[in-house]
């Protein structure tokens, strides 16, 4: 499918009176203002591995490059866009759902869109993907054995999820399905400069920003 026909809504409405209202100024227009493409990097691992402190490392690197970027937190989008869900298999799936058409928007905006979420099925990292053109999403697999996430604990979830405190805890009694082919897999036991600097190497191969 063409850039130009993910323009599109990926599904119709419910309410047939609902239309698509094209724009005039297009995604393209937006790149070139921002001098670079828009596209989301999922950042993606158990609690702990270090997505949320790898992305925001990624963006203030990106930023100081000049780059246009927004960060989506699973922390902060369930304080208002997502904060009537709890964390069954269905709402988080619907937490997912959301995330993804929020930054499908934002990279039509010609953003680039950094997401850190646990996100643990297969699936609902597949539907966003499913969103965005080819091209557009950027599945990073954070990768740290739960060993190691667990021994960080820095919010003390692990200990209150073997305490039997919190429930559907992911790792513990809900699943993780690691990705099977990430665009990236990147060891979090490394140090983080060394991590951004993997990632900003792809995204110059990938001619997403300018070298």
């Amino acid at each position: 499918m063409s850039r130009q026909e993910r323009t599109q809504p990926p599904a119709a409405p419910a309410d047939e009176n609902v239309v698509w209202h094209p724009h005039a100024v297009t995604r393209e227009d937006r790149e070139r203002l921002h001098n670079h493409q828009g596209v989301v990097i999922w950042f993606t691992g158990l609690s702990g591995s270090g997505k949320s402190t790898l992305a925001g490392a990624l963006e203030q690197a990106l930023h100081a490059r000049g780059v246009s970027t927004y960060l989506l937190d699973g922390d902060n989008v369930r304080h208002g866009l997502c904060r009537d869900l709890t964390f069954s298999d269905g709402d988080r799936r619907e937490n997912i759902r959301r995330v993804g058409e929020v930054a499908r928007l934002m990279v039509d905006a010609g953003l680039v869109v950094l997401t850190a979420f646990i996100s643990p099925h297969r699936a609902e990292r597949q539907m966003v993907r499913d969103l965005l053109a080819e091209g557009q999403f950027i599945e990073v697999f954070v990768d740290t054995p739960l060993a190691i996430c667990e021994a960080r604990d820095p919010k003390g979830l692990y200990k209150k999820a073997r305490a039997g405190e919190l429930r559907n805890f992911t790792g513990i009694d809900s699943v993780y399905e690691q990705p099977e082919r990430p665009d990236v897999r990147l060891d979090g036991e490394q140090l983080v400069t060394n991590l951004v600097s993997q990632l900003l190497d792809l995204l110059r191969r990938r001619a997403i920003i300018n070298s």
